[in-house]
Formats: C-alpha cells, structure tokens, sequence
C-alpha cells in the first residue's frame, strides 16, 4: 500500500495491511510534527501534492527497495494537508522474513523520503514566519 492521504494514518492500521504469512517482522516508522525546527517553535506543518506525483515518487522507491533486499511487503503512508505538532506524518512499513533487510529497507525509504521530499512541506512557525521547502528534483 502506497498512499498520500489527507486523513488521520493509524500505525497500527499500515502494518495490519503489511505483514503476511511469511513475515518474520514488521519494521515501522513514524513519523511525527515536531514542536522545534530550524531553532523556533512549530506551530504548523502543511504539505502540498500539487502535480499528484507523489505516490508515484513514494512507489519509486519502495520498488527500489523490493530489488535491494529481501522483503515480503512495503507500505508508505504520507499525510497531506495542514498538521499539527505531534501529528502522525509518514508512516513507513517494511514487512520481511528477517529483520536485518527490514531494518536496512526501512533506513533506504525514510533517508530517500527526506531526501526526494515528494511533497511541498511549509513550516509555520509561532512568531508568524513561515519556510517553504519544495523539491522539484524527484526521483
């Protein structure tokens, strides 16, 4: 399950859709609006889709992922709209008979999440200023 969602990701909900039969684990991550960034207070985070290739860039690297390592499921779940500190994400499930190639799969898709951010992320911060970060380099 690739999915860009404006709703609520429930963590318990991404791994139920992940494991299967031959799963020895479950590596998940999660992801969630910090209180501090760029040394100032947080006071909302909204992330953009505008050209609706995020899930395409989201499943551009789970199938990079499946032909590195081992593993019987990926999921990525990434939340959209405007959140709030300590709302939920990015929710990343790695689902494999082993945990070594989970955990390494799992490090692979968060570092290229940040690194090919495929949404527009905008910070607001408390004192009113806002930093825009968009990544129009994408896989």
């Amino acid at each position: 399950m690739i999915e860009i969602t404006h709703k609520s990701i429930s963590p318990e909900e991404v791994v139920n859709k992940t494991k299967g039969d031959s799963s020895g684990c479950v590596v998940t991550y999660v992801g969630l609006i910090r209180k501090h960034s760029q040394g100032q207070l947080v006071l909302a985070v909204e992330y953009k889709d505008p050209g609706k290739k995020a899930e395409d860039i989201l499943r551009e690297i789970a199938g990079i992922a499946k032909r590195r390592w081992p593993i019987n499921n990926i999921s990525i779940s990434h939340r959209v709209g405007k959140l709030g500190v300590g709302e939920i994400n990015l929710v990343v499930a790695v689902a494999s008979a082993h945990r070594r190639e989970g955990f390494a799969a799992c490090q692979y898709i968060i570092d290229q999440f940040k690194q090919k951010l495929p949404t527009q992320k905008r910070e607001t911060y408390q004192d009113g200023n806002r930093v825009e970060n968009r990544n129009t380099d994408a896989v």
